[in-house]
């Protein structure tokens, strides 16, 4: 007989959202229990497997007694809290991040961002063409992923994927300072020449499109990108015996790309060079 451990259980705390008495487990922050409600909060450098960096300011609400507005993606549930979502003030805040964000990055491949700038009525056109870009070209140095910092909005979670919450490699860090501020590997070198170990992990958890497949990269240059058209299939690397759960995303009965469920307790989202890349041979029609 198999005996599951299941732990304490943790202990409800009562609050009052947007008016609402709401219950969420004790740890829990003001975006899990926003979601547990059905309420949509917008936010980008948030990831589920990855501990909150606070950096795109687009979560952000009310809190009774707060002087500031505070990140919901990192601020806990605490007991007799006042949180308010969609104040005129929290919605205003948004509103000016995204203008921000759209006026000076690509955000043409980041999911719901169109929704959000709708909804907030935000004109990133305001800021006329002389706004700051970095008008970069991608940077295509290798046949696995490509890197586009034109669509970068320095949120840190490559950073943190690739040092010591998952991979532990450190090959990607923050270079320069201030307006210079950059995502870079060692001495901004090609990406052949650094510490990368290529499995790709920082392209699982980027939230714009800066990292993406090469076959990602080269299909949307062709036109022919079309996720409504690919079907996901999960199923069990075949290279070892650790058992990671494979996304396979085809289109065309081409796989075009892999990713990793990130609730899956083995891989948690993370793969190595193998489980997401070393796909090629199963399409290998000779």
């Amino acid at each position: 007989m198999t005996v599951t451990e299941l732990g304490i259980p943790r202990r409800l705390l009562e609050f009052t959202l947007d008016g609402e008495a709401v219950r969420a487990p004790e740890g829990a922050t003001i975006l899990d229990a926003c979601r547990a409600s059905g309420k949509d909060i917008p936010t980008l450098c948030e990831g589920d497997t990855l501990r909150p960096k606070n950096a795109c300011r687009v979560c952000v609400v009310e809190v009774e007694g707060s002087r500031t507005l505070v990140p919901a993606c990192s601020r806990k549930v605490e007991p007799g809290m006042e949180v308010r979502t969609d104040t005129e003030r929290s919605r205003h805040s948004r509103k000016i991040v995204l203008e921000l964000l759209a006026s000076s990055v690509d955000l043409s491949t980041t999911p719901q961002v169109a929704e959000w700038i709708k909804e907030y009525e935000a004109k990133p056109a305001r800021f006329g063409p002389d706004a700051a870009r970095l008008n970069e070209e991608p940077r295509v140095d290798n046949d696995l992923y490509v890197r586009d910092y034109d669509k970068c909005i320095l949120c840190y979670k490559c950073v943190d994927a690739c040092g010591d919450q998952w991979q532990n490699t450190f090959a990607i860090s923050v270079a320069g300072r201030g307006f210079d501020a950059r995502i870079a590997v060692e001495q901004d070198a090609p990406l052949t020449d650094s510490a990368c170990v290529y499995c790709g992990n920082c392209i699982e958890v980027c939230p714009t499109g800066a990292l993406s497949f090469k076959s990602e990269f080269d299909m949307r240059a062709a036109g022919t990108w079309d996720e409504s058209a690919q079907t996901e299939t999960t199923t069990i690397c075949a290279y070892c015996g650790v058992g990671c759960n494979l996304t396979l995303h085809v289109q065309d009965n081409e796989i075009v790309k892999v990713t990793s469920p990130h609730d899956n307790p083995v891989t948690h989202g993370n793969l190595c060079i193998k489980g997401r890349f070393g796909y090629q041979h199963v399409q290998n029609r000779d």
